[in-house]
């Protein structure tokens, strides 16, 4: 494994990029074309494996080791937004409340903003206070069909 490797995956909203460090999972971004592979370690190939499972509606959370890098405060964020449920969303206003600080909405959305592991670490869980989808660095179209995927699998589970 070099000092980043990066590999990338079909989804069903587009091509997904993952990188790696040494230490684990970098980032995961949606991009609108595919670029070519550079390294098949066996973190990447977790990564690819448990996504597939995450869209293929049997995986509900992850378990990559993460490597990313932020101000404690996005970090904060961060690990809270790990917390939120699968098939769930919260409010800004809810996200900022959960770490401490009510009145850090504007902040919190930066920092969600910033998420550099998206669906792992799952930001597109947090809508607006009136439940409008704002804010998705994918596009307001990849957050709905998330959100809509997760709600459908969590409801069939349910009634099984």
């Amino acid at each position: 494994m070099r000092n980043k490797d990066v590999v990338f995956m079909d989804s069903p909203m587009g091509p997904i990029e993952v990188k790696a460090s040494l230490k684990g999972i970098t980032s995961i971004s949606f991009r609108n074309q595919k670029g070519i592979n550079e390294g098949d370690s066996p973190l990447l190939e977790q990564a690819v494996t448990e996504l597939k499972e995450y869209f293929g509606g049997q995986r509900k959370s992850f378990d990559l080791p993460l490597d990313i890098e932020g101000t404690p405060f996005r970090m904060k964020v961060w690990n809270e937004l790990s917390k939120i449920p699968y098939g769930e969303t919260i409010s800004y206003k809810e996200l900022a409340s959960r770490i401490g600080n009510v009145k850090a909405s504007r902040a919190v959305g930066g920092a969600n903003n910033k998420n550099p592991i998206g669906i792992v670490v799952p930001c597109h869980r947090v809508i607006g206070a009136n439940g409008a989808l704002v804010g998705y660095e994918g596009g307001i179209d990849k957050k709905k069909w998330l959100l809509d995927f997760e709600k459908e699998n969590k409801r069939l589970e349910e009634e099984r």
